[in-house]
């Protein structure tokens, strides 16, 4: 594996665009220790040291930001909003027909797709922006601290203006950097990104373990979750590789004096085809209600009966609920991404066809039933690993930040493995061999 390492860095080529990546990876942890202007930067440190392995309702945005949101910093919204403005649009390909016209045009409806994606995101970093100044100023973003109120003592609008405006800046940029990784470096860069906002947050983490621990001083703990984490690594890789073939063969035809096709290939319909995204929107969802009742006034009994169900994640109510949502939204999203109609007419069009079955109409019947038949045990496997915070939480103690497990471990692995495939093509360009033997 050494020797792999050794061969990536040989390469001229390949070592400038690992270079680079690295280069863009820490300017990008840099900007996420910066503070914005007008935040008392001693009172936020005091906060997130007191809420230190207990983020609430913010954990997830948090994460994603590499632990920038809590601290106020330029980074402080991170990835987020470029996620949720790629999800929207994705959405929106399938109701708006001039979206999916675009979709169909190739490289140039791409792109057009991808600058629409830029608009929005700047809008929601906007949105999100105020409502994070908003919730600081309020003291509701470090719920229990003393000093929470006084991170940010100008009240001014100029000064919530320069605050919004910075972190609107700042969100433009890690998207800048994103793209710069993708088009000079190597991986997906938004993933890189968000891979490494994730893995930033996890030695801290870990120490969090060891430190409120009390079998041999926190050691059994740390290494118990250690062995945890690596059982759940080789979990979701078998997992997120594995895939039902659907054999296709292509017809031989005869254009003048040359015969095409006969050729055999197969469909790869993975058993998560939906990815992390199921998790993402079950998450943000179940927010949505535990926000409005953190905000609003009052002790009704709605607002009771959510705080109490709703907001902690131990509870069997929220547990329920996150599952279901989870497992909806699996399907939900394989819908609307897989097109078996589509897929059937193109193969079709082309003269493909599935061994044993029709083409046209039958074929697309016979895609939706495999489809349906693997996305359970993908939505089932997703609900499950989203659900091992959770019962790190009733298992060590409701204070600890438990790294090993939702969105965090199913990004890292996700990120990990596309990006060292990238990096083993590259090498078997030049090589028999590629990144690993």
């Amino acid at each position: 594996m050494l020797t792999a390492f050794a061969r990536a860095f040989k390469t001229p080529d390949l070592r400038k665009k690992l270079l680079f990546t690295l280069g863009i990876i820490v300017v990008y942890r840099v900007g996420t220790h910066i503070p914005i202007p007008g935040v008392d930067y001693k009172s936020v440190q005091e906060c997130v040291d007191q809420a230190s392995g207990n983020q609430g309702l913010f954990g997830l945005v948090n994460m994603f930001s590499g632990g920038a949101l809590l601290q106020i910093t330029v980074f402080a919204l991170g990835i987020m909003p470029y996620i949720t403005a790629s999800i929207i649009l994705q959405l929106l390909t399938v109701v708006i027909p001039r979206l999916e016209a675009l979709k169909k045009e190739g490289q140039a409806g791409t792109a057009k797709i991808t600058q629409y994606t830029r608009y929005l995101t700047i809008a929601l970093a906007i949105l999100q922006g105020t409502g994070l100044v908003a919730t600081a100023r309020s003291g509701a973003l470090f719920s229990g601290c003393t000093v929470a109120s006084q991170i940010v003592p100008d009240r001014a609008i100029f000064t919530t203006i320069v605050m919004v405006i910075t972190m609107t800046a700042g969100t433009a940029v890690v998207m800048w950097l994103g793209e710069l990784i993708t088009d000079r470096g190597i991986g997906n860069g938004m993933s890189i990104l968000m891979f490494i906002s994730i893995a930033a947050t996890f030695p801290s983490a870990l120490w969090a373990i060891k430190t409120q621990g009390d079998l041999a001083d926190g050691w059994i703990e740390f290494g118990t979750v250690i062995a945890v984490g690596l059982v759940m690594v080789g979990l979701v890789v078998f997992v997120e590789q594995a895939q039902r073939r659907i054999p296709v063969q292509y017809a031989k035809r005869m254009i003048g004096r040359r015969s095409y096709g006969g050729t055999s290939t197969y469909i790869p319909l993975k058993v998560n085809q939906a990815g992390v995204i199921p998790v993402i929107f079950a998450s943000s969802l179940l927010y949505i209600p535990a926000l409005i009742a953190q905000f609003s006034s009052g002790t009704s009994g709605w607002k009771t009966w959510i705080e109490a169900h709703l907001v902690k994640g131990d509870h069997p109510i929220y547990v329920t609920l996150y599952f279901l949502l989870i497992v909806f939204f699996a399907f939900f999203y394989v819908a609307i991404s897989f097109n078996p109609e589509e897929v059937a007419d193109n193969m079709k069009k082309y003269g493909g066809f599935i061994p044993g079955i029709r083409a046209g109409r039958p074929t697309a019947e016979y895609l939706g039933y495999v489809l349906n038949r693997i996305t359970w045990p993908g939505s089932l496997y997703l609900g499950l690993i989203a659900l091992v915070p959770t019962m790190a939480l009733v298992g060590f103690g409701a204070n600890q930040n438990f790294p090993f497990g939702g969105t965090s471990i199913l990004i890292i692995v996700g990120v990990g493995l596309e990006t060292v495939k990238q990096i083993e093509s590259q090498l078997q360009q030049r090589n028999y061999e590629g990144f690993l033997r």
